[in-house]
């Protein structure tokens, strides 16, 4: 429309003005009504001619996907609204030289940044980085808050970076930092909570406890900073802030050292990690934490393939479900039941209502997004899936995994260049990661680029030190490339090295369907769905048979049709 004006004189020039507000509308016989409707009308007049004013709510939804600055015009009252509402202006590429400030960063969009160890004894270390896991487990339980996620918040554990730098790195308003020093059973536990824009200290706080009386620190702590930012708790919030998971103090440090060989993810780890929860659960038999730790271990060692499907994930949903009938209201075993239900029984409808109370218990649980916009995926509800991958990425920005899932997203939607642009982006950034160059060999493959995609396929193999997941997706593009030779080489490394050690048949059946040999991968598909392979994530999850066209003719027989079916594989 600017365009187009500069073209008129200047008397008939149109000067136009929006406002952008998000809720409910009601329509009647061509015509809208609503509060949502009456908010965006009376911000509109806030806008000036040619320009965009918008709510804080939409301003959650949009500040960090678009380029143009959001400067916050602070809590305007309007004419039928009853409270004040925050208004943020846009401003446009025009108008940049007149803006005075940037965009006001939401403080109510929090990171707790990893606790330093100032202890005498280094071997500390798994109870401050425990610790802070807890704090940022108790804040994401408050419905108000936008809490970034652990994976994210460990990448400053050892960083020069400013609380400045930091903030705009995150998108967040507020920090806290803080400090333990633990000698023998005495902690002092120093935290303050810091507005990112002006680093004005909102709130400090020191805590001297005995290791037995630490149990409440995390709820304190959420309650004070809530309080510093107007935030008002609901009743079952306050509830869920101060239920205790253990009074044994043995047994929580003992779920704080599970917890922290679990984030280190190797399989050497996990088995570590389960240890540690199967001894706190030994010291309390009602520690919901620690059941729901050790069901974590069990779904990742199913879905890496570090166990059989068949032992690991009924072990897991085992132990879930003891930590939801011992506390409904923990969200974790929620999501981890959610993955059993998806990744193992195939139950899509209950899955997605477990992911939806996890959520729901816990607003800012990132990993609850992500596995529930992962089912979205598969169920072909594209859109959905992305909003939810989407909200996982704003609460983890900076997971590598969340990245990745953006591109997966844009890939099953049918979108490769969109992909490749975005993956060779995470490129730049992570180079050392495999799974992105196996990602941007699919989406090569799929936009016609095959000896692209070859040629990505063994970067990812080489970078992850010849994982047999990576060689056999390296041998399922060779094979549909028409590279059968060098395919069927892979194979039978493949096949050899599953004499020893477990290997999906989900992912043996692809590369038998990529090499011809369809009658082996038909059989190799009945063993999958015996051995409970089909649709663990690492194991050879089925949505890219399901969309790819190099798995047309697969689809045409008859074959698939009945394994679909008997195992409910939604339609394409």
């Amino acid at each position: 429309m600017r365009e187009f004006d500069l073209t008129l004189p200047s008397e008939k020039r149109i000067h136009l003005r929006v406002g952008i507000h998000l809720g409910d509308v009601v329509e009647n016989d061509g015509d809208i009504f609503g509060d949502a409707v009456n908010v965006a009308s009376r911000i509109e007049s806030l806008a000036e001619g040619g320009g965009v004013c918008l709510t804080q709510q939409v301003h959650d939804h949009v500040h960090n996907k678009i380029d143009i600055p959001l400067v916050n015009m602070g809590k305007r009252s309007l004419k039928n609204v009853s409270e004040p509402i925050e208004v943020y202006k846009m401003v446009m590429p025009w108008d940049e030289g007149k803006a005075t400030s940037p965009t006001k960063l939401d403080k109510r969009r929090i990171a707790v940044l990893p606790l330093s160890n100032i202890s005498p004894d280094p071997r500390d270390q798994y109870l401050v980085d425990g610790m802070t896991e807890e704090l940022i487990s108790t804040l994401s339980k408050i419905g108000e808050l936008k809490v970034i996620s652990r994976t994210s918040i460990m990448r400053y554990k050892t960083t020069s970076k400013s609380i400045d730098e930091i903030a705009k790195d995150l998108s967040v308003g507020s920090i806290i930092e803080g400090t333990i020093r633990k000698v023998s059973d005495d902690l002092r536990i120093s935290v303050q909570l810091i507005d990112a824009q002006t680093d004005e200290h909102l709130w400090s706080q020191d805590y001297d406890r005995k290791l037995d009386n630490v149990f409440g620190i995390q709820k304190e702590i959420a309650l004070k900073v809530s309080e510093a930012l107007k935030i008002q708790l609901l009743s079952y919030e306050k509830d869920d802030l101060g239920r205790r998971a253990t009074g044994n103090t043995q047994a929580y440090t003992l779920y704080l050292k599970g917890r922290y060989f679990w984030n280190e993810r190797t399989e050497h780890d996990l088995e570590k990690a389960a240890k540690y929860f199967e001894e706190a659960i030994k010291l309390d038999s009602q520690y919901a934490l620690a059941y729901s730790g050790l069901a974590d271990c069990y779904v990742i060692q199913g879905a890496y393939g570090w166990m059989m499907p068949a032992d690991a994930f009924p072990k897991a949903k085992e132990c879930a479900m003891k930590a939801i009938g011992i506390d409904p209201r923990l969200a974790e075993p929620h999501a981890t039941l959610g993955d059993v239900f998806n990744s193992y029984e195939g139950r899509w409808i209950e899955s997605e209502v477990e992911y939806k109370r996890a959520i729901e218990l816990k607003p800012s649980y990132a990993t609850g997004h992500m596995w529930y916009g992962l089912l979205l995926l598969f169920l072909r509800r594209t859109k959905e899936a992305q909003e939810q991958i989407t909200l996982a990425f704003e609460l983890d920005p900076l997971s590598r995994v969340g990245r990745l899932n953006l591109a997966n997203a844009l890939i099953y939607a049918g979108k490769p260049r969109d992909a490749i642009a975005r993956l060779k982006t995470q490129l730049e950034a992570d180079p050392d990661f495999a799974y992105v160059h196996n990602t941007l060999a699919w989406a090569y493959f799929l936009d016609a680029k095959a000896g692209e995609a070859i040629s990505e396929m063994k970067l990812a193999v080489a970078t992850s030190g010849d994982d047999p997941i990576l060689k056999a997706e390296l041998a399922c593009v060779l094979g549909f490339s028409g590279r059968r030779d060098e395919a069927n080489q892979i194979l039978e490394e493949l096949e050899e090295a599953s004499k020893a050690k477990y290997f999906s048949k989900m992912k043996m059946a692809q590369v038998l369907f990529a090499t011809g040999k369809t009658d082996d991968a038909f059989r190799c598909l009945e063993e999958a769905r015996e051995d409970h392979s089909v649709f663990t994530q690492h194991g050879g999850y089925p949505l890219d048979m399901m969309v790819f066209p190099c798995f047309a003719e697969v689809k045409e027989d008859p074959r698939w049709d009945a394994f679909a079916k008997h195992l409910r594989i939604p339609e394409v």
